[in-house]
């Protein structure tokens, strides 16, 4: 909540702060903020002018100013300024790549894929498409649970309909979730994981309507409820009380009848709480409308009780005989004149009657004449409001003779009932289903009959007593909690069906990042082992996962489809945001209820890092094991890569946190993160490692070796043989790990500077070209080759990239959990050159199908080991690596991750079986 209210705090401020920016002032006085910034030694940025100088200075020396500009027009691209650097810089012409080009060895020789890169509005619409696609009938992914959206603020109201259809519903087994439905997010979020939804006395407001789109698109049908006739203006109109209320209120109350009906015939079924009711809701349109009533429930059973057991005050009936009215609001004015000449003549002929009203109430003037017999209460809480009606001797229900009167329930006899406390009422129709006139009740319509009925019961103390007796008999036989439950909430809804197989083996899987947003290689992992378990016949799998920020979604939860597969998205912190990626509170609370709905045998978590370790706490409290997949060292390190802010490889082996702490001075929360990592780590049935060099990190520092398993990845293996390289052309080599330090991008370019031989190639793959960014800028690299920029590689377009390159170079600074790359091209029969040691580096042999290089930082090993290739390309020609059958599958990955999480499974269901007979013998003997 503290975090919530921080970024709602922020967000307010970056309101402000562009509303100020759009002033005149603003603007007129900007010049003066420039030179304010400068005098301080900064950029109008905030950046410090010495540390931006500083790696200007470094891009111009590798670089030269082609490269310069081309990074301001990438940080600038739609302000003035980025197009006036583009104009001002000189369009060179690149000479083209082949043997002319080689003739000119001083000349650069670089060629861009002409690819027409993705813009953010293109990639935005493709993921709002596959997140916004219809789901179809899929309701049986999910375990039964019923969503109530519900206007909450009327207390009454949700008490009968609302908490009571939550009590019945769980009575029955049902699942059952609430929300307000002015909490749209939150009532977003909970439509993903319900089965059944009804919207209760909501009107269509735009937000309501998103929700509606909503129920659509997850494929259920929903259900509109409500307990009066607010959704008809020509019934409603009807309504005498509308006529006491002013001009703007009577116009704001019918606005909302129109938006009610809206509501009602958006949806596919409605609920109402009388007969009379339902018909109209049939008569607007709606083609089918069920009747559950207002009724008793626990609460109201269990405060009848006490008040009958510790009693009430009592007052002196030969003094004073007491009607009790409880209004509720100001719109029962009409009402009550239906009543009031009646009333006030018993109270003129009988000095003993007085009138206490609950709630607002405007009397007639002739009230004057009684007025130090009526008494006017605030209104209370239903507690307090039962223990004055059971003070009352007698209480009164008038209703006007309308259509929206019919409709209306019963619910001021069914109070008085429960403390058997006789009612005089009104012959509506609700009233006419359970009264009988004299036997547990009165029933008045004309004046004389409220008189009359009012002395007769305050003549008559037997009667009254009969009368209350009776209904009370009568209400608890149609309207206790059971029955009502039994004769109409469980025709219509049934209990939950489990419609999912029982015995098949029900995964639940968690990644950082998921199809549409694939990105990493933990993530091609987590999903190719999601698509291969879920291929076996006995193997349900469903998926967790974050989500990008999405139009009219807010912080809310979505839930979609890839292969057949569920997967729900969330939203996690930025990256920068390292505490809120540890304990990720809504990450949580979304997990909790996907924990719920899908109801897995055991959880697979692959890289957390932003969902936070609240999820496996959620594992542990639902009793459920998880397993760990450790693609990184997140676990044990704030940097995950255990790469320094340097750019530079820790080599800790055994984490020391006073290294760490000055390695990260600002993050004070070390040691209270190692502290939940470690217990995370405990917490899990079995931890997996995709290599031994990785396992024995984490051996290292603290974890079992019987606790951690070697799970090696797989891969794609090619489908199609690979081209042979042709004997005499260049010597191809491709590099796939971006511009970061620690992936070796550096070491690449400064070792192709270096070279003085011209019979080589070179495809550098730029990973963010197909999110529309450019981040590898190779036009100004001072190479005597051909350097050569693609997009990153599709599984349909890999074999095209890998049949384009003889060597493969894999030079990263870090000791690397796996290295995918590397398995794939060693399948390929590329030679592949990597640092060492390193989880790259464990199906390498120096010398037989690749070359290890140390992991210093230096450009010089790596250039070596390139120049040993150039004097020998034909090494290559007709290459085939003869240990590729060594290599690990994701056949192989898949049979031994399917085996462990089962071995799981039934290690955790003999734990339970067995804590289950300790309890039972335990019960059976307590001395024992």
């Amino acid at each position: 909540m503290r975090v919530d209210g921080l970024a709602h705090e922020a967000a307010h401020l970056r309101h402000i702060l562009h509303v100020q920016q759009q002033t005149v002032s603003w603007r007129v006085t900007a010049p003066l903020r420039v030179v304010r910034h400068l005098m301080k030694g900064q950029l109008p940025t905030g950046q410090k002018i010495p540390v931006v100088y500083r790696r200007v200075r470094e891009v111009y020396q590798d670089e030269g100013v082609k490269g310069v500009t081309q990074r301001l027009q990438a940080r600038l691209p739609q302000t003035k300024l980025g197009r006036m650097v583009g104009r001002l810089t000189p369009d060179r012409k690149k000479p083209s790549s082949g043997a002319a080009a080689s003739a000119r060895p001083s000349t650069l020789q670089t060629h861009e894929v002409k690819l027409r890169p993705v813009t953010a509005e293109e990639r935005q619409k493709t993921l709002e498409v596959i997140y916004t696609q219809s789901l179809g009938e899929t309701r049986g992914q999910l375990a039964p649970r019923f969503l109530i959206i519900a206007e909450l603020s009327l207390r009454q109201c949700a008490k009968y309909r609302v908490w009571q259809k939550e009590e019945q519903l769980r009575s029955l087994g049902w699942a059952v979730d609430v929300v307000d439905w002015r909490e749209a997010e939150q009532a977003l979020s909970a439509l993903q994981t319900c089965t059944e939804v009804i919207f209760y006395r909501v009107p269509a407001f735009e937000s309501v309507e998103n929700l509606l789109q909503e129920t659509r698109r997850l494929g259920l049908s929903p259900w509109w409820e409500v307990d009066d006739l607010i959704f008809s203006a020509e019934l409603y109109q009807e309504n005498g009380n509308l006529q006491t209320l002013d001009k703007a209120e009577q116009n704001q109350l019918l606005f909302g009848v129109r938006l009610f009906r809206k509501c009602l015939l958006s949806c596919d079924r409605a609920i109402a709480s009388t007969r009379v009711l339902a018909q109209a809701m049939r008569d607007a349109g709606i083609p089918s409308a069920v009747v559950i009533e207002n009724a008793l429930d626990q609460q109201t059973i269990d405060i009848a009780r006490s008040l009958a057991e510790y009693g009430v005050p009592a007052h002196d009936t030969t003094q004073e005989i007491r009607i009790v009215y409880g209004s509720g609001t100001k719109t029962h004015d009409a009402d009550f004149r239906v009543a009031a000449k009646g009333i006030l003549a018993a109270m003129q002929t009988d000095p003993r009657l007085t009138l206490c009203i609950i709630g607002d109430l405007t009397l007639p003037e002739s009230f004057e004449a009684v007025k130090d017999r009526v008494q006017t209460l605030a209104g209370r809480d239903y507690a307090a409001y039962l223990g004055l009606l059971a003070q009352a001797d007698m209480t009164i229900a008038p209703l006007e003779p309308t259509v929206f009167n019919d409709a209306k329930s019963n619910i001021k006899f069914l109070e008085a009932a429960i403390l058997k406390v006789p009612a005089v009422c009104s012959p509506r129709d609700a009233f006419l289903q359970v009264m009988r006139d004299e036997e547990n009740g009165l029933l008045a319509e004309q004046d004389t009959q409220w008189r009359d009925a009012i002395l007769r019961l305050a003549e008559d103390a037997a009667l009254r007593a009969r009368l209350g007796q009776q209904a009370y008999e009568d209400v608890l036989g149609r309207y206790s909690p059971e029955q009502i439950t039994q004769q109409q909430v469980l025709p219509v809804f049934g209990r939950p069906v489990e419609n999912r197989s029982k015995t098949n083996l029900h995964v639940l899987c968690v990644n950082v990042y998921f199809s549409p947003r694939s990105f990493g290689g933990a993530t091609f992992v987590a999903e190719e082992m999601v698509r291969r378990l879920q291929r076996l016949p006995d193997v349900d799998v469903s998926v967790m996962t974050s989500r990008p920020e999405l139009h009219n979604r807010g912080k809310a939860s979505v839930r979609y489809s890839v292969g057949g597969c569920s997967v729900l998205g969330v939203r996690v912190p930025p990256d920068h945001d390292r505490v809120g990626g540890i304990d990720n509170e809504a990450a949580t609370s979304h997990f909790r209820k996907w924990l719920s709905a899908m109801q897995p045998d055991v959880v697979h978590f692959h890289a957390t890092q932003g969902m936070g370790l609240g999820l496996l706490r959620a594992c542990i409290e639902a009793g459920v094991p998880y397993i760990i997949t450790l693609h990184d060292a997140w676990w044990l390190c704030e940097r995950q890569f255990m790469v320094k802010a340097d750019g530079h490889y820790c080599f800790q082996e055994t984490i020391n946190l006073r290294i760490c702490q000055m390695c990260v001075p600002e993050a004070r929360h070390l040691a209270d993160r190692a502290v939940m990592m470690r217990a995370a780590l405990e917490g899990a049935a079995l931890l997996l490692s995709p290599s031994e060099t990785h396992r024995q990190l984490f051996i290292a520092n603290g974890v079992s070796p019987e606790r951690i398993i070697v799970n090696k990845n797989g891969f794609i293996w090619p489908l199609v043989p690979r081209t042979p390289r042709q004997s005499g052309s260049p010597l191809r080599f491709g590099y796939v790990g971006g511009t970061e330090n620690i992936k070796g991008y550096p070491l690449v370019r400064r070792a192709f500077q270096a070279l003085s031989e011209s019979n080589w190639e070179l495809r550098v793959v730029d990973n963010k070209l197909n999110l529309g960014i450019r981040s590898v800028y190779t036009e100004s690299w001072k190479v005597k080759g051909t350097v050569t920029t693609v997009p990153a590689y599709s599984p349909e377009t890999m074999e095209t990239f890998f049949d384009g390159i003889d060597v493969l170079l894999f030079p990263s600074q870090w000791k690397e959990s796996y290295g995918l790359t590397v398995r794939e091209a060693l399948a390929r029969d590329i030679w592949v050159i990597s640092t060492a040691p390193g989880g790259q580096s464990e199906d390498i042999v120096d010398g037989v199908n690749g070359t290890l290089i140390a992991m210093d930082g230096q450009a010089d090993g790596l250039q070596k080991a390139i120049e040993a290739l150039l004097r020998n390309p034909e090494k290559l020609t007709g290459y085939v690596n003869p240990l590729k059958h060594t290599l690990a599958t994701f056949e192989e990955q898949t049979a031994e991750l399917d085996g462990v999480l089962r071995d799981v499974v039934a290690k955790e269901t003999a734990n339970a079986r067995r804590l289950a007979t300790d309890l039972s013998a335990i019960s059976a003997d307590p001395t024992a």
